[in-house]
């Protein structure tokens, strides 16, 4: 059973065990063991043996929380449970996601500066002729692995948004498929995929230096072009910022697009729901945000001794977000644990509210509405070819692999 101690301790037991195993969500029923911890408490710690312990955040209202006091819970002591430390203190101060007020804001400023309404109707154009193109040259192949298939607007964006040529689009989706090609850390193959990251940070050094010669409407021009505390970006801080940008603008989206597909097959009647020429996209975009919440966990560190949910917190104590699970609090949304296609409102924190709010959170939204209603568009209700595959990741709650069927309207 499971123990809580009077500050919130719980026991790693078969009851509890720990939220930071990776192949818990491989293998295990997550969501299940999320309810009935939330159910005792909101906020326990997390007991690891040889790792460091962590408090775990389960509840929607202690999520906010968290995300919305950046000068009690910081970012720059590192944004994920067990990342290397030599890479946090490299990022640290220099990469947006792991750094914290007041310089995020000025290095947010500068990345918010490529996102510029003409480059934004820019990527919304582009974006539908991508999603129909992916889905006709899908239902041609008929049965496919779906998770290939998702793969391949959010690199087409993320390559738009950055700068990246129509002639080097093959290229980056070769290396960010190897790279990012799978969430679980021991999935894939780690050597090919450290190579390939380095091609990527390889081609946008390069991309760095045409872009200082050659300005352009893009992030890499925001970011050549951009000072924070009256000085230029270094060299290191540009590719850290464009491996941030890569990895989450692929991670998410594609995760989210594969849940969201999974949920529907499950869900035939919502499946026709959404398939109506006047169905409100965003709003299931949304729910499939919520329902999928690729983005498993946030990590952040108490900078001071404070309270969570009745719970004292020790400056120095790690803090992690799990955002699905606060994204299934019954106190907040009613029936959780059930995909409705057309649920309003949805506060959900998929894109982590707050002081470090997804910066593509708009591109997020937008790739999902038009991909699924192009899909819908197209496609009658997608048949399993084959088991879906979890990955095995504590980070992203993603998937290896989803056969299906696609077959003509």
């Amino acid at each position: 059973m499971t123990v809580l101690e009077p500050d919130g301790a719980v026991a790693v037991t078969a009851d509890a065990p720990d939220l930071a195993d990776p192949a818990l969500y491989r293998d295990g029923e997550p969501e299940a063991l999320w309810a009935r911890l939330r159910a005792r408490s909101p906020v326990y710690r997390n007991e690891r043996t040889g790792k460091e312990s962590f408090w775990a955040v389960l509840g929607h209202r202690e999520a906010l929380d968290v995300l919305r006091r950046p000068e009690v819970f910081a970012s720059g002591r590192g944004m994920r449970l067990d990342d290397s430390p030599g890479a946090t203190q490299a990022a640290s101060g220099r990469m947006l996601i792991v750094t914290d007020p007041p310089r995020h804001a000025g290095l947010r400023h500068v990345m918010n500066a490529a996102f510029t309404p003409r480059t934004v109707a820019r990527l919304r154009h582009a974006m539908r002729a991508t999603a129909t193109e992916i889905v006709e040259e899908a239902l041609e192949r008929g049965r496919c692995d779906f998770v290939d298939v998702a793969a391949r607007l959010p690199v087409a964006v993320i390559c738009d948004l950055l700068g990246v040529p129509p002639a080097d689009r093959a290229f980056m989706l070769d290396r960010t498929m190897t790279a990012f090609g799978h969430a679980g850390p021991g999935s894939a193959d780690r050597a090919a995929a450290a190579r390939a990251h380095t091609d990527i940070l390889l081609y946008y050094a390069e991309l760095a230096e045409l872009r200082r010669r050659e300005p352009a409407d893009d992030v890499i021009t925001a970011l050549v072009r951009g000072t924070v505390d009256g000085r230029p970006l270094t060299d290191e801080e540009i590719y850290l910022n464009c491996d941030g940008l890569v990895s989450g603008g692929n991670e998410t989206t594609r995760h989210a697009t594969v849940g969201g597909l999974l949920a529907l097959m499950r869900h035939p009647g919502q499946w026709e729901t959404v398939s109506r020429a006047d169905h409100p996209m965003e709003t299931t975009a949304q729910e499939i945000l919520r329902f999928t919440s690729p983005a498993m966990h946030v990590l952040r560190t108490a900078t001071e001794d404070t309270e969570l949910a009745g719970r004292r917190v020790r400056a120095g104590d790690r803090v992690a977000v799990w955002l699905p699970a606060a994204n299934r609090d019954p106190a907040v949304f009613t029936d959780p644990d059930r995909f409705d296609a057309l649920r309003t409102p949805n506060r959900h924190v998929a894109l982590a509210p707050g002081e470090h709010y997804c910066l593509g959170s708009a591109l997020a939204l937008a790739e999902l509405t038009v991909f699924f209603e192009e899909l819908t568009r197209r496609v009658r209700l997608p048949e399993p070819a084959g088991e879906p595959v979890r990955a095995a990741s504590n980070l992203i709650r993603g998937f290896e692999s989803l056969p299906v069927l696609l077959r003509a309207r």
